[in-house]
């Protein structure tokens, strides 16, 4: 940077994602402003010496009108991005607790969807990892290691049957890539029953392979090979990865989302080295997309994740039955 350049300074941007009844608040950005035109979630910037959730507070009455416990505000994603003439930090908080009827105090145009109806190219760029962050679980669940095609698709049933998770990848390494093949098109029928998303594990030719799968989730040796998004952009794609450069390169090919560990010691490598939350933590600080806290993790490790800035968990343990 030359002597006559200016450091661009980073805005601290708080984000409402106010839920009620399975829809979330949105509205239409003036067309005066930066982004004018655009839809976006309520919120504004942090003011100096303001905690972020005061900000949501102020915000979202100044927006809409409601009233927010601040007690009520959970964190959801920090997004920082670049837009050229300005660099945004989103902090992005969720509530269902809002009081009151939604207006436009500011004259802004406002309406209530499904996170299925938000779609990229309505919002400013930076919020594209928002919408993923809504539409994805909390918990992303992974199937268990079975030696043959009958037990994994018995012990896919009780688990579907058990804790019924909205997203299954299907991991089953013991497997040949023939017997998977035939795995994966058993499991979606069995997964659609009970309105599960089937995520299929492997590289692109997994994919390729297997129609109707709802995604692909690559490993990080097969993610190294990509300099580009694999899969189509209505589809989800997931990757495996371990440390901040893998992130980077995740990001870069297009993911959706990353799995990111191991957090814990685990029983399949007892001895390895684990992340910590505090690593965790620091890593997901610089991700711009959602990350799932990944190794010797249980649903009581959830809201640790969250408030450590994860999507959530992924894991086997928290619902596949045991062998």
């Amino acid at each position: 940077m030359s002597a006559r350049e200016t450091p661009v300074k980073e805005v601290h941007v708080a984000v409402a994602v106010i839920v009620r009844d399975g829809r979330v608040l949105i509205a239409r950005r003036p067309d005066h402003v930066h982004q004018g035109g655009l839809l976006e979630f309520p919120g504004g910037k942090v003011e100096p010496g303001e905690t972020v959730q005061a900000a949501l507070v102020r915000e979202i009455a100044e927006e809409t009108g409601l009233h927010v416990p601040a007690g009520s505000l959970e964190p959801v994603i920090g997004i920082r991005h670049d837009y050229g003439d300005k660099r945004v930090f989103l902090d992005v908080w969720e509530t269902s607790a809002a009081e009151g009827e939604a207006r436009g105090c500011e004259g802004q145009p406002v309406e209530w969807l499904t996170p299925e109806q938000l779609r990229d190219e309505d919002f400013p760029a930076a919020n594209r990892p928002i919408i993923r962050a809504l539409r994805l679980p909390r918990q992303l669940a992974i199937t268990g290691s079975e030696n043959g095609l009958e037990p994994a698709l018995a012990h896919l049933q009780e688990g579907l049957s058990a804790a019924r998770p909205p997203l299954v990848l299907l991991r089953a390494p013991a497997l040949s890539p023939l017997a998977y093949r035939e795995l994966a098109a058993n499991a979606l029928p069995v997964c659609e029953k009970t309105g599960a998303t089937l995520i299929v594990h492997g590289g692109p030719e997994v994919f390729r392979a297997i129609p109707g799968a709802h995604g692909l989730h690559l490993p990080w040796r097969e993610a190294a090979k990509l300099s580009a998004r694999p899969v189509p952009e209505d589809v989800w794609l997931g990757v495996s990865c371990h440390d901040r450069q893998e992130i980077d390169h995740a990001t870069a090919i297009g993911a959706d989302y990353v799995t990111l560990g191991p957090v814990q010691p685990t029983e399949s490598h007892p001895g390895a080295p684990t992340l910590g939350w505090s690593v965790f933590a620091d890593l997901v600080s610089e991700a711009v997309l959602p990350v799932f806290a990944l190794g010797g993790l249980s649903p009581g490790d959830l809201r640790e994740a969250r408030q450590r800035g994860g999507q959530g968990i992924a894991g086997i343990r928290f619902w596949w039955p045991q062998s």
